[in-house]
């Protein structure tokens, strides 16, 4: 059977609530999809209703080829990590792996080679008669992914699972489960995050969600360098907006002309221009916008500087400077036509 994930119209309502409305979207054999996007946007609704927790009120969902909709969770062919282990405190290590592969009443004699094997790829097979109150939160988490990847399942549903851990330690478990995948490519991973970090590191592909709806989906990198919206913009990664109006040979902002890539817009019309602070450099050159410095904080390799530019305020990101400059001091700055998106007619307050 194939792996891969297909939401066909999918709906899901709480009394008269819809928390996800009418999702289309597939997830390819072997591709790690991020569902990305704020607190209640419905994306751990999507994933549960691919974990078979949630029955849609309309809409059906695929698992390969297989209409999943009306099937128990044990009957999915699925492994799940949610964000707090969940393990069996009760059990050792090993214990705690072998439970789902008992559940599916697999062979006995192969239990104990499944387990190891599992161990053994989430870098815990020494910690195998341990119980789970003797791991630190990132060895949990470990082994509740071999418990998952025991069954050895076509889908992996991955629902937060790093947000308990501090940042070192989360770090260190998105490089471990990039490895697993390269070590399991058939396996589709569906991963629900609230973190651009995540999700940039991790997916091939990211669908932005927001109010119940499917906002956007490309690669990380078209939507980080190429966002189609205002919400994909803000979310993946951090977006100066700045409103503009649309000139004959690029736009103004405040009065200023700026040159950037060609719109299908009419002369006009009112858009939205969006500037990536590491792309807004400090001093003149091409685009140059002048303002007076409202914040500065320093991020060790970088100093963020928050600059006031006719009333708006803009953000740039740039190596750390040797001098701190003054709060309310005149500085300008600039960015390359080519790093200008304009986003579609709209105007947003900055």
């Amino acid at each position: 059977m194939t792996s891969g994930i297909r939401f066909d119209g999918v709906t899901v309502t709480y009394g008269n609530t819809t928390v996800l409305d009418s999702l289309d979207l597939t997830v390819e054999p072997g591709e790690v999809m991020a569902l990305l996007g704020p607190s209640g946007s419905g994306k751990t609704t999507a994933l549960r209703t691919v974990a078979g927790f949630v029955r849609p009120a309309s809409g059906r969902v695929f698992i390969g080829d297989r209409d999943v909709t009306a099937l128990p969770p044990y009957r999915r062919g699925i492994g799940m990590v949610v964000q707090q282990y969940a393990l069996f405190p009760h059990l050792r290590v090993d214990a705690n792996v072998a439970f789902g592969l008992k559940a599916q009443k697999a062979p006995k004699a192969e239990i104990p080679g499944r387990v190891t094997e599992a161990l053994e790829m989430t870098g815990m097979a020494a910690y195998a008669r341990r119980y789970p109150r003797e791991l630190s939160g990132g060895q949990q988490q470990r082994v509740a992914i071999a418990r998952a990847l025991a069954i050895r399942p076509r889908v992996l549903l991955l629902d937060e699972p790093l947000s308990a851990l501090d940042a070192q330690l989360r770090s260190g478990m998105l490089a471990e489960l990039a490895r697993l995948h390269r070590e399991l490519p058939d396996v589709s991973i569906l991963y629900v995050t609230h973190d651009q970090v995540e999700a940039l590191t991790l997916a091939d592909r990211i669908a932005v969600m927001d109010k119940a709806r499917l906002q956007d989906c490309g690669t990380p990198q078209d939507l980080y360098r190429r966002p189609r919206t205002e919400f994909t913009a803000s979310f993946v990664g951090n977006a100066n907006l700045l409103p503009v109006t649309v000139t004959t040979d690029g736009v103004a902002f405040e009065g200023t002309r700026l040159k950037v890539a060609a719109s299908e817009a009419a002369p006009g019309a009112g858009a939205t221009l969006c500037v990536r602070p590491h792309l807004v450099g400090l001093g003149p050159g091409p685009n140059a916008l002048s303002g007076r410095i409202s914040e500065v904080q320093w991020r060790g390799s970088t100093h963020r500087l928050y600059v006031d530019v006719g009333g708006h305020r803009v953000k740039a990101d740039v190596r750390e400077l040797r001098e701190t400059p003054a709060l309310g001091a005149e500085v300008t700055l600039h960015f390359a036509p080519e790093d200008g998106v304009l986003l579609g007619a709209g105007v947003t307050d900055g």
